[in-house]
């Protein structure tokens, strides 16, 4: 949660004044100016561990692909702006951070964005890729249920990249998701079973960047 706001990150109505900023920032690797409010994740800047997820991964895939917990949209716009052929979702309870998402969209001219809350994604969209810098604050049970909802829904083959940071808790998601994942598991989602291999990709600033593979 930012310093510049009593409100959590994860509210769907941000109780803090609505005051709009513009932001500069380097979004794959070309500078745009953005639009900013209170009341969201990382307000001032694209936050530490976003920049270390962007700077592992490149050039998401063609299809449909998702921004978990999306903000004002530092991972969806460089997903979009990377891949134009994309579809990108950026889901968020926060409907201020959504509203962003989309003005923000507008204003690089990506017609490929989708701002809206999770309810909102399609029941048969299947996702090519899922890069999040997920909301560890909401807790381990409401962390674990977003997990347990999106990663089936990634297509055979496809992975997910999470960043977490270290002392949040990097190493035991990755526990978690291996022992409840991996082929010795029996987890069953909505869509049917689901497996899916579990690795560290890289280590930065304190980040972990967890890598999930559906089989």
């Amino acid at each position: 949660m930012s310093d510049e706001t009593p409100d959590h990150y994860f509210t769907a109505q941000p109780a803090s004044p609505d005051e709009r900023r513009t932001l500069s920032v380097v979004l794959d690797s070309q500078p745009y100016e953005v639009e900013t409010a209170g009341g969201i994740f990382s307000p001032g800047r694209i936050d530490l561990g976003t920049s270390v997820l962007l700077r592992t991964v490149s050039d998401p895939p063609t299809g449909d692909v998702l921004d978990l917990g999306c903000g004002w949209g530092p991972i969806t716009l460089t997903m979009a702006l990377q891949n134009r052929q994309a579809t990108v979702w950026g889901v968020d309870v926060n409907e201020r951070a959504l509203d962003l998402l989309r003005r923000n969209a507008e204003k690089l001219g990506l017609s490929n964005v989708r701002a809206v809350r999770p309810e909102e994604v399609p029941d048969d969209v299947r996702l090519a890729a899922i890069w999040s810098n997920p909301p560890i604050r909401v807790g381990k049970d409401e962390l674990h249920s977003m997990l347990d909802t999106w990663l089936p829904r990634l297509l055979p083959g496809s992975s997910a990249y999470l960043v977490v940071q270290r002392n949040l808790g990097a190493d035991s998601l990755q526990g978690w998701m291996a022992s409840r994942y991996g082929a010795q598991g029996d987890f069953r989602s909505a869509q049917g079973p689901f497996t899916a291999t579990v690795t560290k990709l890289a280590s930065a600033k304190g980040f972990r960047v967890i890598e999930v593979i559906r089989d």
